[in-house]
């Protein structure tokens, strides 16, 4: 009897959980399709009104598809050879200003694109704090391809920083001190010990990296300009062909990038997913 008595109290618990459950449910229906709406169309319109057949052939698009592709890549790796020391630094050791240092580090994140385009402009512009002394070498920065790395360096490498932080300061030290006693140099023990075991949070790191740099718009358009050829990236075209009218390019450049951004999310969610994967075989073994 006590027994029928707990299954019926459990059964009307769960029924009054499922019950009570059902305005969130309804709530966060209408906010999913709210995110999804629009991306939907997007991609839907891209998809059925030729939109990224005609891509194939213009040359705006090509065009800043080529140096999106190629601008991102050398950020990229910009970042990982800059920033890589920075992320081991702020996860292994404790100084003085540690905290300023990572506020610096975040700055980028919260500075809305246009301001850290002007920012840029203001150190190496041609009137900038740097632009004398890099014109007297030669080198010119604003309006060029090279500020559109700088750009996109400059606002997408905090990502990898802070990913590559918390990877880094999640491995075992104990692993290290082992593969030391071992007679394992640094750099080696860095390379065959700590990088593997943070490459989940620095492949993360650099995905989500990547994706930043290459939807990047309003730093590039203040910084480097747009122009065709040379500083206009895919953003660039979006804004572009939509300010010109030609609604259809617009799209198709959007679509371009909304992919990408929906493959960027999918390899992230991946890396975890393998992530958490290894860890539960690990602890089954």
């Amino acid at each position: 009897m006590t027994a029928s008595r707990a299954l019926a109290g459990a059964q009307t618990a769960r029924r009054g959980r499922q019950r009570d459950g059902l305005p969130v449910a309804g709530v966060a229906a209408v906010f999913a399709a709210f995110l999804a709406l629009p991306v939907v169309t997007l991609l839907a319109r891209a998809a059925f009104d030729g939109s990224l057949t005609q891509a194939a052939g213009s040359r705006a698009i090509v065009s800043a598809l080529g140096l999106s592709l190629g601008t991102t890549a050398v950020s990229l790796v910009l970042t990982v050879l800059l920033g890589l020391p920075l992320a081991f630094l702020l996860a292994r050791r404790r100084f003085p200003g540690q905290w300023l240092v990572e506020t610096i580090v975040d700055m980028p994140i919260v500075l809305p694109p246009a301001v850290a385009g002007l920012a840029l402009l203001l150190v190496f512009g041609r009137r900038g704090l740097l632009g004398p002394p890099l014109a007297a070498a030669g080198v010119d920065v604003a309006f060029t391809t090279v500020a559109v790395v700088v750009a996109q360096a400059f606002v997408s490498a905090p990502f990898f920083v802070r990913s590559a932080r918390a990877g880094i300061a999640a491995v075992d030290r104990e692993l290290e001190d082992a593969a030391r006693v071992d007679g394992a140099s640094e750099v080696r023990l860095f390379l065959a010990v700590t990088v593997p075991l943070a490459g989940p949070s620095l492949a993360a790191g650099l995905v989500m990296t990547w994706a930043r740099a290459l939807g990047e718009f309003g730093a590039t358009i203040m910084f480097a300009g747009n122009v065709l050829g040379r500083t206009q990236t895919l953003p660039l075209v979006v804004y572009s062909e939509f300010q010109g009218g030609d609604l259809d390019a617009s799209i198709a450049a959007a679509a371009i990038l909304v992919v990408a951004a929906l493959g960027v999310l999918l390899a992230v969610r991946a890396f975890h997913w393998g992530r958490a994967l290894d860890v539960r075989t690990i602890g089954q073994g």
